[in-house]
């Protein structure tokens, strides 16, 4: 069978990838499992958390993309990443200004997150047909004090930081501006101006969510989960299958920026379904949700409720508004929160090289 674009189905990760492996050390704390971004192994006194990631979906911020990506993973377990590693490869035809370009990203990102880059590798290959970075990052925690998804329970609050989509739509905006120039609106004028895409490519400079993560891992979660691959529904799903519950979803509390619904109108994509790091899903218990709100504005980072954890048996929902409407509950219908599949950049990728 071959297999579409994207991660692996989630049911065809655990059948074909986690089963297979067999030894398993006394020394690992938490294992691979779906919904589950990092490692966790003791060290005595302390735990190590690790977490791999590549970037194949853009182009013009790869370097810095890398670094982000694997620090927003030790984030979401309430813990600062202190080193990363970066296994870079890079297409037949890569110049010097090229990878000098890439790694100066990289670089200049992880000075700002106080992250040193400890090792790595470094190849031009014919195996690849534009750049692909695997970044690996880890940090160190006091031993027991990781967040993890396994606390949630129903009542259980859902928080997001920033907005949906943010990652996504910055990509597309980066890498396909030209495109965007070209849409007019009913009238014939510009979709998005000049002002609305220089904006849009701005949201990559919100994609670390490792203030937030560390701020809320002080407060104390029951569970973070940085939303990549699959948007927001996709890391609600995934946490749901950590922890064994349901939960109930509010579409009209998840913010959202005006430009990611125009582009993301563009390309006839949801932006619910949009890889969108810098936010932060957080579950927080009823008697610290004022707490972490607290926590949040402190660190300067915008958070919204969107949501409750349910028990199981009543699934993974989301309420949306319709445009008609009836008799009690009117104007609202629940639907099924489907699992997580080939994240909605993608299809973009279909129609037009999106670098990944």
């Amino acid at each position: 069978m071959i297999l579409p674009t994207g991660k692996l189905d989630s049911d065809l990760l655990k059948e074909i990838v986690f089963d297979k492996i067999r030894y398993r050390s006394s020394d690992v704390k938490v294992r691979p499992g779906i919904g589950e971004d990092c490692a966790c192994v003791g060290f005595g006194d302390y735990d190590c958390v690790m977490s791999t990631d590549p970037i194949t979906s853009a182009v013009s911020d790869i370097g810095r993309l890398a670094i982000h990506i694997t620090c927003n993973d030790i984030a979401s377990n309430g813990v600062q990443p202190l080193g990363i590693m970066l296994a870079v490869m890079l297409p037949v035809g890569t110049t010097e200004e090229d990878v000098e370009h890439i790694m100066g990203q990289a670089a200049e990102t992880a000075a700002d997150l106080q992250v040193e880059i400890i090792g790595g590798h470094t190849e031009i290959t014919p195996a690849v047909k534009q750049p692909v970075i695997v970044s690996t990052a880890i940090g160190k925690t006091p031993a027991g004090s990781s967040q993890s998804g396994n606390d949630m329970v129903p009542g259980d609050f859902i928080m997001m930081t920033k907005a949906a989509g943010l990652e996504g739509s910055g990509i597309i905006a980066c890498d396909y501006a030209g495109r965007l120039r070209q849409e007019k609106d009913a009238s014939g004028e510009p979709l998005l101006s000049e002002e609305e895409i220089r904006r849009a490519q701005s949201f990559l400079d919100l994609v670390s969510v490792v203030r937030e993560g560390v701020a809320a891992g002080r407060v104390g979660t029951h569970g973070m989960h940085d939303i990549t691959e699959g948007g927001i529904l996709g890391a609600v799903w995934e946490m749901c299958q950590i922890s064994g519950t349901g939960a109930e979803v509010w579409e009209e509390s998840i913010p959202m920026e005006p430009e990611t619904r125009k582009i993301c109108g563009v390309f006839d994509i949801d932006p619910l379904r949009l890889i969108s790091s810098g936010s932060m899903v957080i579950i927080v218990s009823k008697d610290r949700r004022e707490q972490m709100e607290e926590a949040m504005a402190e660190a300067g980072v915008a958070a919204s409720v969107i949501g409750v954890i349910k028990e199981k048996e009543e699934g993974i929902r989301m309420i949306r508004r319709t445009k008609t409407c009836g008799a009690e509950g009117e104007g609202r219908i629940s639907v099924a929160v489907d699992p997580p599949y080939a994240d909605e950049i993608y299809k973009v990728a279909g129609r037009e090289r999106i670098g990944g």
